[in-house]
C-alpha cells in the first residue's frame, strides 16, 4: 500500500507540474483553458491505456470481472486517481461546476481507491475509465471551439453528434451490458457491484441531462428554420407582387 501511496503522490504532482507549467507558458488563456488542457491528456493518456488493456492484455471486463488487479491495470488506476484528486480540488477552488460533477469525481476517487486497496475487480474499473474518456476529448473539443467562436458551424455540429451518439453507446447500451454481466457473475464483492450500480445510475442522470440539450438545440434548429422558411415564402411574394 505505501508503494501505492507513494505512485498516488507521483502522479498528482505530475498533473499539478503540467497544469503549472500550461499556466506559466500559455497564461493569456486563462486557468479553465491550461485545466481543460490537462483533462484533453488525460483522457487520451487514459483511454490509450485501457484499450490496450481490455484489448490486448486482457481479461476482456465482460467475462472475467472481479479478477486480480494486474500492474497495468494499477499503474492506469494510479494515474486517473492522481488526476481525478487533482481536477476535484481545482473545481472545488474555482466553484467551476456543478453538484453532480462532482458526485462523479468523488464517486471515481472512491472507486479506485477501493479497487486498489482490495487488489481486484482493476479490469472492471479500467472498462469504466475507457467508457468515461472516451467522450472526454469530444467534450474538451466543444469547449474549445465555444471559447473560439466556431462552435455555430459544421465542425461544432459534428461535435455534438459524436459525443452524444458515443456517450448513448458506451455509457448506456455497453455500460448496461458491463453491469449485467458484473452483477451476475459470482467472483466481484458485493460492494464493487454496488459501485457499478451507482456509476450506471449516475450515468443516467448525465444522459438526462444530455436529452434536454439535445432537446433544446433540436428546438432551437427547427424555429431557425420555420423563421427562414417564412421570411423566404414572404420574399418570394414580395418579388412576385412587384
Amino acid at each position: 500500500m505505501t508503494s501505492l501511496a507513494v505512485g498516488v503522490v507521483l502522479c498528482l504532482t505530475g498533473w499539478i507540474t503540467l497544469y503549472t507549467l500550461l499556466c506559466n507558458t500559455n497564461g493569456s488563456h486563462g486557468s479553465e483553458w491550461n485545466c481543460r488542457l490537462v483533462t484533453l491528456l488525460h483522457g487520451i493518456l487514459a483511454v490509450c491505456i485501457t484499450a490496450y488493456i481490455g484489448y490486448v492484455e486482457g481479461p476482456w471486463p465482460f467475462t472475467h470481472p472481479g479478477t486480480k488487479n494486474t500492474p497495468l491495470q494499477i499503474s492506469a488506476m494510479v494515474i486517473s486517481l492522481g488526476y481525478f484528486i487533482f481536477d476535484m480540488g481545482w473545481c472545488v477552488y474555482f466553484r467551476t461546476e456543478g453538484p453532480v460533477m462532482l458526485v462523479h469525481h468523488t464517486m471515481s476517487i472512491l472507486g479506485i481507491l477501493l479497487t486498489l486497496s482490495l487488489g481486484e475487480s482493476g479490469i472492471e474499473s479500467c472498462a469504466v475509465i475507457f467508457a468515461s474518456e472516451i467522450t472526454n476529448p469530444l467534450l474538451q473539443a466543444r469547449w474549445f471551439l465555444r471559447q473560439l467562436g466556431r462552435y455555430e458551424s459544421l465542425t461544432g455540429e459534428v461535435v455534438d453528434v459524436l459525443f452524444v451518439v458515443l456517450f448513448v453507446f458506451m455509457r448506456i447500451v455497453v455500460g448496461g451490458r458491463m453491469l449485467y454481466c458484473e452483477l451476475i457473475s459470482p467472483r466481484p464483492r458485493l460492494i464493487i457491484k454496488c459501485g457499478g450500480v451507482a456509476m450506471y445510475v449516475l450515468s443516467w442522470v448525465f444522459m438526462v441531462d444530455i436529452g434536454r440539450f439535445t432537446y433544446r438545440k433540436s428546438q432551437s434548429k427547427y424555429r431557425r428554420w420555420r423563421d427562414q422558411h417564412r421570411l423566404a415564402a414572404v420574399n418570394g411574394h414580395v418579388g412576385k407582387t412587384d
